[in-house]
């Protein structure tokens, strides 16, 4: 199943992406109507949301053409912020070394940070870039996870579980931010700077999350590409790290980590710039495309 947030006029909805690119509207065929009106509320009803699910599939409802609606990021708005990994894959930590022109040493543990909920962006929506602000705006394709299952110190044998599913996330990053204040938060929040989607697909709907293509396209350019097999700490041990006295709840969101090819470790380096195409794909998800725009700086207040 691949699950959707659309917006249709005034109106936002959960929908099901069905074959032939047509969109079914979840808002009046899922059990409890009026109580489940968008996707964080079926995957936090658990079993019920999922048979909803199920049901609706059998394709009840009204069914949408994709051009009379506009996806948006399936979670849009999570109670917290999105959980991110970093130096996750070994390339990328070993490009980041040579840029710098230090060791290289891998991590240990996994390498959590987070980028706020204002951070988020949908589908075909441009990515902000406030030249006084950074000058050195980068991409990172990243799987994204979705918690379905509440859980703490969950045991990694059985980590899988608690996933509802999977979507792609860019994790936008200014370096110039990231180096400036020697940590990673301030220089991923920036508002725009984690587009996400464009589809929520089930976990059912995916064999093995842990052998999946991954790639990213500036202009139609090739920067980056590798396999979720590659990771340092696979999605089963992130899970069990991340929930080690920290409680998981349905609807969480987390980015597992990026490969090599980002424009900061390039030689010269090169990031993005106003009007650039930037487009994450991993296998049997989606690709997410954004576009990159230049915003006059202003100050916004109250």
């Amino acid at each position: 199943m691949r699950l959707v947030t659309f917006r249709q006029q005034n109106r936002t909805a959960p929908g099901l992406l069905l074959e032939g690119g047509r969109v079914l509207d979840l808002s009046d065929c899922l059990p409890g109507k009026g109580k489940l009106t968008s996707l964080i509320d079926i995957v936090r009803a658990g079993e019920e949301g999922e048979a909803g699910l199920r049901q609706a599939a059998k394709g009840a409802g009204a069914k949408l053409d994709l051009k009379d609606i506009r996806l948006i990021a399936p979670i849009p708005w999570p109670r917290k912020n999105v959980f991110c990994v970093g130096r996750n894959y070994v390339e990328h930590v070993a490009v980041g070394f040579r840029a710098r022109g230090t060791e290289m040493k891998l991590p240990e543990y996994a390498q959590f940070f987070t980028k706020p909920p204002t951070a988020i962006i949908g589908p075909d929506t441009d990515i902000p870039l406030d030249a006084e602000v950074t000058e050195k705006l980068d991409y990172e394709v990243e799987l994204g996870v979705v918690i379905g299952k509440r859980g703490r110190n969950i045991p990694r044998e059985t980590a899988l579980a608690h996933v509802f599913g999977y979507t792609v996330i860019n994790d936008v990053t200014a370096r110039d931010l990231q180096r400036r204040h020697e940590q990673w938060f301030k220089g991923k929040s920036l508002d725009g700077t984690c587009p996400m989607g464009p589809y929520l697909v089930h976990r059912s709907a995916i064999a093995d999350p842990q052998s999946l293509d991954l790639s990213l396209r500036v202009n139609g350019e090739r920067r980056q590409s590798s396999n979720t097999k590659h990771m340092i700490f696979d999605l089963r041990t992130i899970i069990a790290s991340l929930s080690e006295g920290l409680t998981l709840e349905p609807g969480d969101v987390i980015a597992t980590g990026t490969p090599s090819g980002v424009g900061f470790a390039m030689d010269p380096p090169r990031f993005l710039k106003d009007g650039d195409v930037v487009e994450a794909e991993v296998e049997g998800i989606g690709i997410l495309r954004n576009t990159v725009r230049h915003i006059l700086h202003r100050v916004d207040v109250g």
